[in-house]
């Protein structure tokens, strides 16, 4: 799966196993008529370029496959990882997905080759107690990433949503989502497995106003991005990952080492608003957003004068402080 980079706030789809996977289909078909890749304007993307661009000895990528249509490219990697078909490094994209599943398991889907949905397979060499920052790197690297391509002044709004403005509107264009699974040994490899994480990064790109599933999403070409293409934005989110990814290992996870907490803080668009945390379990929290903390929690002052970290939930921002109030939907 890939998360949702809209994620409606009504009833998810039941999850459920992924549809297989359906090997891409070569370009060359793109036009041909009545097939569902005949929008032009909307080109497949190019498996052996971003092989070449991406993987090789000295990068943290070591496969990459572009499957046609799947369920959820998540589910289908933490699979393969399972099975002992897929190791750290690992890359799957979709062209289309039918039942990206978001936290919550909100369902949601997008048109085929409307946006960037791609799962990575990380076994981060830190203690595991900082391994709740991988979702928030993806964050940073991906609003790094659409600075320099798409030419977007992107916010992150905690933990894991790509905002962008839309005629002076806030909107959700993109989502991450961060999964723990079990990876086993490859299949030609003997010994013990290992833990990892399976991220999820959702982006909506060339999604046209009658195409948004909700109101509140948005895409790169409604902002004005100068650029749609998604292969340069695929390899542009990949590249940078790698890059903040392995600043923070090289820090043992430390996120004040590795500037990503000062990066992630000074691109939040939640610190410093008025919010309504929606907690696990029913509860809510309402209060000023002062500070993100070193475990990656999002620090609410209430106004009985307490702080509370809060490590999960939903947050909306709430009208009355320059922002624009939001639905539930903030997960990916």
């Amino acid at each position: 799966m890939t998360p949702n980079p809209s994620d409606p706030p009504g009833p998810s789809e039941p999850p459920g196993p992924s549809e297989p996977s359906e090997p891409s289909e070569p370009s060359g078909r793109a036009g041909d008529p009545g097939s569902r890749w005949s929008d032009l304007s909307r080109p497949p993307l190019n498996a052996a370029s971003l092989r070449r661009a991406l993987t090789g000895q000295d990068s943290l990528w070591t496969s990459l496959d572009v499957v046609e249509r799947t369920g959820s490219t998540n589910t289908d990697l933490a699979q393969r990882a399972r099975e002992g078909g897929a190791r750290e490094g690992a890359v799957l994209v979709a062209e289309e997905q039918t039942a990206g599943r978001g936290r919550l398991e909100r369902g949601w889907s997008a048109p085929a080759r409307s946006g960037v949905f791609v799962s990575v397979l990380v076994v981060p060499p830190v203690p595991q107690e900082r391994w709740g920052w991988v979702p928030l790197i993806a964050g940073v690297a991906t609003a790094s990433a659409l600075a320099r391509t798409a030419g977007l002044d992107t916010k992150l709004k905690w933990p894991n949503d790509v905002l962008v403005d839309i005629a002076g509107e806030e909107r959700k264009t993109g989502g991450i989502l961060a999964e723990r699974t079990d990876v086993a040994p490859a299949r030609d490899e003997s010994g013990e497995g290992a833990a990892g994480i399976v991220l999820g990064i959702g982006l909506n790109v060339s999604l046209r106003e009658s195409e948004l599933p909700v109101p509140a999403a948005g895409s790169l070409v409604l902002a004005g991005a100068r650029a749609a293409d998604r292969d340069p934005l695929l390899r542009a989110v990949l590249r940078s990952f790698e890059d903040w990814y392995g600043r923070w290992t090289a820090a043992d996870g430390d996120p004040l080492v590795s500037g990503v907490l000062e990066a992630y803080a000074a691109g939040c668009a939640t610190l410093g608003r008025h919010v309504r945390a929606e907690l696990p379990g029913g509860g809510e929290l309402v209060g000023e957003a002062v500070a993100v903390d070193s475990d990656g929690r999002l620090v609410i002052g209430t106004e009985d004068g307490v702080q509370r970290p809060v490590s999960a939930g939903d947050i909306v921002h709430l009208r009355g402080d320059g922002g624009h109030g939001g639905s539930g939907g903030t997960d990916a």
